[in-house]
């Protein structure tokens, strides 16, 4: 495999390339992906390009990002995108979790494998101290999901103008090297 693809569990994972676009803007254009997205689906292929643009430049200049998700038994079909990534809450940069799945992917246990690849490159590979999550309260899958990967609640972020603030779960180091000890 590629330095920047890796296997883990049920998915390969893998750095996004300008030749995901269509996929990009099927998962992120998709009204069910984004039920929970104040913002609504991604309008068009120029606004997926820009994302995905900036995602290869976060890897460029870090050496990690979201990755490009496939079920290792199909892994010339993209199922999603996520990861971590370097994300501003109100002035400061958080190493942030996130992920978005073609509905196709969901309720197998993939966002919470995805989520569990994030954390360990973020504590294992970066050395980090924290990771944080942001979602939307009535998002109830994704809260589930951040709930099983032992995140926990640490408070609110205001970061929808005219809506409900967004739910921060945060991981610590400690944390995680607490659950890798649990038998």
């Amino acid at each position: 495999m590629p330095k920047t693809m890796k296997r883990f569990g049920r998915l390969v994972l893998r750095q996004p390339a300008g030749s995901d676009l269509d996929r990009h803007f099927e998962i992120h254009g998709d009204p069910a992906t984004n039920l929970y997205n104040p913002a609504g689906p991604t309008p068009n292929i120029a606004t997926s390009e820009r994302a995905l643009a900036r995602w290869i430049e976060h890897w460029r200049r870090h050496g990690f990002g979201p990755w490009a998700v496939a079920a290792a038994d199909n892994p010339d079909r993209l199922i999603g995108f996520g990861g971590i990534s370097y994300r501003t809450y109100v002035s400061e940069e958080r190493l942030n979790l996130g992920f978005r799945f073609a509905p196709e992917a969901w309720g197998r246990g993939l966002a919470t494998e995805l989520g569990r690849a994030g954390l360990e490159h973020a504590f294992e590979d970066l050395g980090s101290e924290a990771v944080f999550a942001l979602v939307r309260p009535a998002n109830l899958p994704s809260i589930r999901t951040l709930e099983r990967l032992g995140m926990r609640r640490d408070g609110f972020l205001d970061d929808v103008p005219g809506q409900a603030p967004s739910f921060v779960y945060v991981m610590t180091a400690e944390d995680f090297r607490a659950m890798a000890n649990k038998p």
